[in-house]
């Protein structure tokens, strides 16, 4: 077991942790933080995810990822796992069973669960707290705009972090500049809100013999839906007819093959800044192809 998550287990005593861990195994360490599956004699099988504090002002990730997943699992409670313990740097869920096997329904049924989640509406866009994204702190101060929400919180907020530490090449500043600035030419402006997931990826997307077992990891806000799905088309988590078994549930506006580039553009940013420099490549191609 993580030396981390055994000091903090040593200090709290935790009511669903009522009998011995017998194994422990480590899910992923990124950011700061550890996450660990563990088993317990009685059978039990709980997610144990915990985050060294630097210092004060240190922002608590895991806190606010633990938070969200409380929101979610109020509101689906079929497909986002239970938190039992949730204190400062670390919680502890439920385990949600998956053997990563979809077959040709797997995609129907992310769809359908999908658009409920989206069929949850908001005046305003944003959140009640700001929101983590791979360890990441968003912005999510509820703005009535979704053209400004999206510039001022995500592309801007993205950019400036990156060029705090590795600099994007001038050429690609100036042109991803341009974009921003002229932001309501390439997406239209929302009317309503929906609750989305955030960070839709193969890795948060839990497959059980063709079902969906759940989501985990979220990044919630209240968002235009077509986020949620960027996020699934770049990151490669869909096949291209994912968009049409969604339209059976949820109407897409004409245009989404044209616009969705300017969503990706905040994934690709994203990605670039926390995993591989790598993502720089796409963060050009769609810098170029929305300033032709």
């Amino acid at each position: 077991m993580n030396s981390l998550i055994k000091s903090i287990l040593k200090k709290e005593s935790i009511e669903i942790l009522d009998s011995k861990i017998i194994m422990s195994s480590n899910l992923s360490s990124a950011f700061g933080c550890t996450c660990e599956k563990i088993e317990l004699e009685n059978g039990k099988i709980l997610v144990i995810k915990a985050q060294k504090i630097e210092n004060e002002s240190h922002y608590l990730s895991i806190y606010y990822e633990g938070k969200s997943i409380q929101d979610m699992h109020k509101k689906f409670p079929d497909f986002f796992p239970k938190v039992y313990y949730l204190k400062n740097n670390f919680f502890i869920m439920d385990w949600i069973y998956h053997n990563n096997l979809k077959d040709e329904n797997s995609e129907q049924d992310l769809a359908y669960k999908l658009s409920k989640m989206h069929s949850i509406k908001n005046l305003q866009f944003g959140y009640h707290y700001n929101t983590p994204i791979g360890g990441l702190e968003q912005p999510s101060k509820f703005d009535k705009s979704w053209i400004n929400f999206f510039r001022n919180n995500r592309l801007l907020m993205i950019m400036n972090k990156i060029n705090n530490t590795n600099p994007l090449p001038l050429e690609m500043n100036l042109g991803l500049e341009k974009i921003i600035n002229n932001l309501e030419k390439f997406i239209p402006e929302s009317n309503c809100a929906s609750l989305i997931h955030g960070d839709l990826w193969s890795g948060n997307i839990l497959y059980n013999n063709g079902k969906l077992a759940g989501l985990i990891d979220p990044s919630i806000s209240f968002s235009n839906n077509e986020l949620d799905l960027a996020s699934l088309i770049f990151l490669n988590a869909v096949s291209p007819n994912f968009i049409n078994e969604y339209k059976k549930y949820i109407k897409i506006e004409n245009g989404f093959e044209e616009r969705v580039g300017i969503y990706k553009l905040y994934y690709a940013l994203l990605n670039a800044h926390l995993w591989n420099r790598s993502y720089i490549i796409e963060t050009e191609k769609i810098i170029k192809f929305y300033n032709k």
